[in-house]
C-alpha cells in the first residue's frame, strides 16, 4: 500500500479594497513588479501599482500605491530621484553595470582632486545616450533583447538633468556618489561617461535609491520586516492617499461647491492658486483639479469615498 501525502487545502484569497501609499525598501534581486505583488498579497489589496521601475540589481525606495492612490501614481513618475551609487573604476562592461560582460580593464590612478574636477561637466542639463541594455524600444523590441544578440543600434541622445552630484567616498578603485536627477536619467550611463572622463573606464557596481520627490528612504520599511508584521502592524505602515500630493497647493471646499466638484463639475477658482490643486471636503481628499481657460477649477481625478465601495 502506497501512502501519498495529503494535499494542502487550497485557500482562496479574499481581495479587498485598500487605499494608501506604502514606502517600501526594495531588496536586491526583485523586480519592482515582484516587490509590488508580494506587498499586495500581504495586504490582500485588490488593486496596486508602483511609481517607477527600480531594477533588480538596485535596492531602495519604491513607493507602492493601493486602491485610490493608484490614480496619482503616474504623477510621481515625473519626480526627481536621488541615488547613492558605487562605481567600480578601471573595469568597463557591455551593460554599464556589474551584470554585464567585461569588455576592457585599465589601471586606476585617480585621486579625489581628479574626481572633483570631472564632476561639474555632468551637472545641470546634459545629453545622455541611453545604454543598449535598457527597456527602451526600437521597432517594438526592447533594446536589451538586441544587446543580448550582440546587436548594437544607434541611440539618440536624451536631455536629462543632474541637479546634484556629490562625491561621498573614494577608496582605491571604488568611487561612491550621491546623485539627484530628473526622470529618465540612467545612472549606468553616468558611471560609464564619468569613467571615460577619468581616463580609466568604470561601471556601476551598486545602486540604492534614497528619495523620490519629497519621499525619503528613511521612512520606508524593508520587505522582510513587512512580512513578519500582523495585519494591524502592516496597516500602520500605510500612508494616506494624498501622501503623493503634498507638493500641490490645497483647496478646501464646503457645501454645494464640494458636491459639484465631487460629481465632476467645475468650481470657482480662488485667486492665488495655479496649476494642479488637491481638493478636500470635510478634511478628506476628494480629488485633484486643474484650472481651465474659463477661470474655473475642473476635476482631473476624483477619489471614490470608501463608504461607497463594497
Amino acid at each position: 500500500m502506497i501512502l501519498r501525502p495529503a494535499l494542502k487545502s487550497q485557500v482562496k484569497r479574499t481581495w479587498r479594497r485598500v487605499d494608501g501609499v506604502l514606502l517600501l525598501d526594495k531588496p536586491l534581486g526583485l523586480t519592482s513588479n515582484d516587490a509590488l505583488q508580494k506587498a499586495r498579497r500581504l495586504f490582500s489589496a485588490a488593486k496596486g501599482g508602483h511609481t517607477g521601475t527600480l531594477d533588480p540589481a538596485a535596492s531602495g525606495l519604491l513607493p507602492l500605491c493601493f486602491g485610490e492612490a493608484t490614480k496619482f501614481s503616474a504623477d510621481l513618475l515625473n519626480a526627481d530621484k536621488t541615488y547613492e551609487a558605487v562605481l567600480q573604476l578601471g573595469v568597463t562592461t557591455d551593460s554599464g553595470d556589474a551584470e554585464g560582460q567585461v569588455v576592457a580593464t585599465m589601471p586606476v590612478a585617480v585621486d579625489e582632486a581628479a574626481v572633483r574636477q570631472a564632476l561639474p561637466q555632468f551637472m545641470g542639463d546634459i545629453q545622455q545616450i541611453p545604454p543598449m541594455h535598457s527597456a527602451l524600444k526600437r521597432q517594438g523590441r526592447p533594446l536589451y533583447e538586441l544587446a543580448r544578440q550582440g546587436i548594437e543600434v544607434e541611440r539618440a541622445p536624451r536631455a536629462v538633468s543632474i541637479h546634484a552630484l556629490e562625491l561621498l567616498d573614494l577608496s582605491g578603485d571604488r568611487l561612491s556618489l550621491r546623485v539627484r536627477c530628473s526622470k529618465g536619467t540612467y545612472i549606468r550611463a553616468l558611471a560609464a561617461d564619468l569613467g571615460r572622463a577619468l581616463g580609466c573606464g568604470a561601471h556601476l557596481a551598486a545602486l540604492r535609491r534614497t528619495a523620490v520627490g519629497d519621499l525619503d528612504l528613511a521612512d520606508a520599511i524593508p520587505l522582510a520586516e513587512l512580512t513578519v508584521l500582523d495585519e494591524a502592524g502592516r496597516a500602520a505602515c500605510l500612508r494616506p492617499v494624498d501622501a503623493l500630493l503634498q507638493s500641490l497647493p490645497r483647496l478646501d471646499l464646503a457645501g454645494q461647491a464640494a458636491l459639484r466638484f465631487g460629481h465632476g463639475n467645475p468650481v470657482d477658482l480662488p485667486s492665488g492658486l495655479a496649476g494642479a490643486i488637491r481638493v478636500y471636503a470635510d478634511g478628506r481628499l476628494i480629488g485633484v483639479g486643474e484650472p481651465a481657460a474659463d477661470g474655473r477649477l475642473w476635476p482631473k481625478r476624483l477619489v471614490q469615498p470608501a463608504e461607497l465601495t463594497v
